[in-house]
C-alpha cells in the first residue's frame, strides 16, 4: 500500500524547535561529540549499480549503518550522544559553568554522572545506545524490554551495564512502564519516542542521526532524488528527512516512509491526519520497527516532508536480506539485519509498481539513497533467515 501525503502542512516549513534540533548547528555539535569516542568511523557508503541497473534508475546508495560504533546498527549515533550530552548539561549546572565534550572524561565530571541514572524502553537497538552511553561517562542504566525482545539482544544490552528489566505487552507498554518507574525515582528517561510535555529528549537522540546525512552528502556525487525511509515510531525517518531538508532546500530528495504492514502506525496516522495508536496484533519479523503510536516530534516532521507512505510485508524484508547478502555483479555485499532493509523492500516495491513508480517520479535520473539502520544485531536469528553467517557475507568482499 502507498499513500501519499495530502496534508495541509505538507511542504511547509518545520515549527523552529524542530528546525534547530535537525539543523546545521545541531548537526555540527552531534558530530563534535561523535568524534570525541574513541572508537569513532565513518560507515561506508556503498554504490550498487548492478542493483539500481535492474530497478531502472541512475544510481543506489546505500548507508551501512550495521558498522557503527561497535553496536551494529544507526541508534548508536542518538541514545549515547542524549546521554553524554544530558551529563554535561547538569555538569554545567553544578560547576557553573559551559562545559565541553573534552571534559568527558574528567573525575569531576564522572562523579557527578555516578550519581545518575538513565533508563529507557526499547526493542534491542536503542536500549544497547543507552547502556554504552552510560558507560561511557560513568552512569548507571536500567533499560525496560518487552516479551518480545530476543534473549540475544538482552544480553547484548546487558553487557554494556545495563540493568534489565522485563515487561509484558509489546513496545509501547514497556514505553509506558519506563516512564513510570523513573518519575517514581528520579531517573531521567531517553527515550527515542515523545508525548505529550516530553520532547526535548528525543530530539536530542534525533539530532545525533543527523550524522548519518553529513556523511552520506559527503560522498555522494550528487544529492540524491529520493530516500526511503523506514519507520517505528519516525524518529529515524523524520531526523533524515530534516536535516536533508535543511541543507538542500528546494532540491530535497522525495521521501517516502516505509513500514512493516504489521506494525505502520505512520501510515495509519498518515491517513486519519492525526497521531493514533494501532492495535497490537501479529508480530513482525522486522522486530526493532514494531512500534504501534509514533512519536509526536517525528509526526510534526513527517508531516511537512513525508512525501508519501508505504507499507512491506514479511517475505519483503527477508527478501532484502538475501539480496544483498549475494549482490548482483560487482556490487557490494551487505549484512542488513530484519529491520535494516525495510527500506529498499519499499524501493524493490514500487519500482516495480508501474503506478506507484509514476507517482514517485522513479525513471532512469532518480538518484536513490537508502540507509542500512542495522547489521546483524541478532546473529543467530541473521544465519537463520540468509542461510549464512554474518562473516561469511562480508568474506565475498573482503
Amino acid at each position: 500500500m502507498m499513500l501519499l501525503n495530502q496534508r495541509p502542512e505538507h511542504n511547509q516549513p518545520l515549527v523552529a524547535a524542530d528546525a534547530a534540533a535537525l539543523g546545521l548547528a545541531g548537526a555540527d555539535q552531534a558530530e563534535r561529540y561523535l568524534k570525541a569516542r574513541e572508537n569513532h568511523a565513518e560507515t561506508p557508503l556503498h554504490a550498487l549499480p548492478a542493483l539500481a541497473g535492474e530497478f531502472g534508475i541512475s544510481s543506489l546508495h546505500v548507508k551501512d549503518e550495521g558498522k557503527r560504533l561497535g553496536l551494529g546498527s544507526f541508534k548508536a549515533l542518538g541514545g549515547a550522544y542524549a546521554v553524554m550530552r544530558l551529563v554535561l548539561e547538569e555538569a554545567g549546572k553544578r560547576f557553573g559553568r559551559a562545559v565541553d565534550v573534552g571534559e568527558i572524561g574528567d573525575t569531576s565530571v564522572r562523579a557527578i554522572a555516578a550519581q545518575m541514572t538513565f533508563c529507557c524502553a526499547t526493542d534491542g537497538n536503542h536500549g544497547r545506545s543507552v547502556a554504552q552511553g552510560a558507560g561511557l561517562v560513568g552512569a548507571h542504566s536500567v533499560v525496560f524490554v518487552h516479551a518480545g525482545v530476543s534473549d540475544e539482544r538482552v544480553a547484548a544490552i546487558a553487557g554494556y551495564g545495563a540493568e534489565m528489566v522485563r515487561v509484558e505487552g509489546g513496545y509501547d507498554h514497556s514505553v509506558r512502564e519506563a516512564a513510570r518507574v523513573a518519575a517514581e525515582r528520579g531517573w531521567t528517561v531517553v527515550s527515542d519516542t515523545s508525548w505529550p510535555g516530553y520532547e526535548r529528549i528525543p530530539r536530542l537522540v534525533m539530532q545525533g542521526y543527523t550524522v548519518i546525512v553529513r556523511e552520506a552528502l559527503r560522498r555522494m556525487p550528487e544529492p540524491p532524488t529520493h530516500v526511503f525511509l523506514q519507520a517505528g515510531v519516525g524518529g529515524f525517518a523524520a531526523a533524515i528527512a530534516g536535516h536533508l531538508a535543511i541543507v538542500l532546500g528546494e532540491r530535497r530528495p522525495k521521501v517516502v516512509v516505509v513500514e512493516p504492514a504489521r506494525a505502520a502506525c505512520i501510515y495509519a496516522t498518515a491517513e486519519a491526519g492525526r497521531p493514533v495508536k494501532i492495535p497490537h496484533e501479529q508480530p513482525t519479523v522486522m522486530a526493532m520497527l514494531e512500534c504501534h503510536e509514533p512519536s509526536l516530534v517525528a509526526w510534526r516532521v513527517l508531516s511537512r516532508l513525508g512525501d508519501a507512505f508505504m507499507t512491506v510485508d514479511e517475505e519483503d524484508a527477508v527478501s532484502v536480506m538475501n539480496r544483498l547478502a549475494r549482490p548482483l555483479g560487482n556490487d557490494s555485499a551487505i549484512v542488513s539485519g530484519e529491520s535494516g532493509g525495510a527500506g529498499l523492500a519499499g524501493l524493490i516495491r514500487a519500482a516495480g509498481h508501474k503506478d506507484m513508480r509514476a507517482t514517485l517520479g522513479l525513471d532512469a535520473n532518480s538518484r536513490v539513497l537508502i540507509i542500512n539502520s542495522e547489521g546483524a544485531t541478532d546473529p543467530g536469528r541473521y544465519a537463520e533467515l540468509v542461510g549464512m553467517a554474518p562473516g561469511e557475507v562480508l568474506m565475498q568482499t573482503a
